[in-house]
C-alpha cells in the first residue's frame, strides 16, 4: 500500500487474518502520513464487526466503506497496477499476486462495478435494522405494483393509517421526501420485488 499514489480498492470478507493485516496496512499508511490516496473497502456484512471497520477504518482519512451482499474473493488493488487475490472458495488459500497492468486494471473494474452496487456503510447501519423486516418489505412491495393506500391496507390488513405510517417510515429511513424517491432509492439497495 505504501506504494499507492491515487487508489487503493480492497475487498473483506470478514476472515480475522485478513481483517488483521489489513488493519496493520492501514495504520501504517496513516503513519506514513499521505492522505491524498483514496481507499475503499468493499466489505461483506460479516467484516462490519471486524476492529478494522469498527475502530480502524474510522480514523483514516480519505476511506470510504461501502456494504456488498455479494462474496468476493479477498482482493487487493493498488492503483489499477497491481492486484493481490485470495480466491475464497480454493482449498489453497494462499494469495496471487497479478503484475500484469491489464489483469489488475480488470479486476479494479469489476471491484468498481460491484462497488457501484454496494450500499454506504452508514446507510446500510441506518437501513439494515428497519427495511428487512417482513412488514417493510411488504410496504414495498405495495409501493412498487402502484397499489393505492386504500388498497394496500386492506391487502394488509391494517389500518389506513397505519400503512400510511409505514410508508413515511420507510421514507425517513430511506432520507427521501417523495414515493418516487422512496421507490429510487428501494431500487439502489435491492430493497425491491424482483421484477418480472
Amino acid at each position: 500500500m505504501s506504494g499507492a499514489c491515487r487508489r487503493v480498492s480492497v475487498t473483506v470478507s470478514g476472515d480475522a487474518a485478513q481483517a488483521t493485516e489489513l488493519a496493520a496496512a492501514l495504520v501504517r499508511h496513516c503513519r506514513e502520513g499521505d492522505r491524498s490516496v483514496a481507499i475503499r473497502l468493499l466489505c461483506t456484512p460479516r467484516a462490519l464487526d471486524t476492529p478494522l471497520v469498527r475502530h480502524i477504518v474510522p480514523r483514516i482519512v480519505n476511506c470510504e466503506v461501502r456494504v456488498t451482499e455479494v462474496e468476493l474473493d479477498e482482493a487487493l488493488v493498488i492503483d489499477g497496477r497491481v492486484a493481490v487475490v485470495r480466491p475464497a472458495q480454493e482449498s489453497d488459500t494462499r494469495s496471487r499476486v497479478m503484475e500484469d497492468p491489464a489483469a489488475a486494471r480488470t479486476l479494479e473494474l469489476l471491484l468498481a462495478c460491484a462497488w457501484r452496487g454496494a450500499v454506504l456503510l452508514d446507510d446500510y447501519e441506518r437501513l439494515g435494522g428497519h427495511l428487512n423486516a417482513e412488514l417493510r418489505q411488504r410496504v414495498l412491495e405495495r409501493l412498487y405494483s402502484g397499489c393505492t393506500d386504500a388498497d394496500a391496507a386492506r391487502e394488509m390488513k391494517v389500518s389506513l393509517r397505519t400503512y400510511r405510517r409505514h410508508v413515511a417510515k420507510i421514507m425517513r429511513d430511506l432520507g427521501v421526501n417523495s414515493r418516487f424517491q422512496a421507490g429510487v432509492r428501494a431500487a439502489e439497495f435491492n430493497l425491491l420485488p424482483e421484477c418480472g
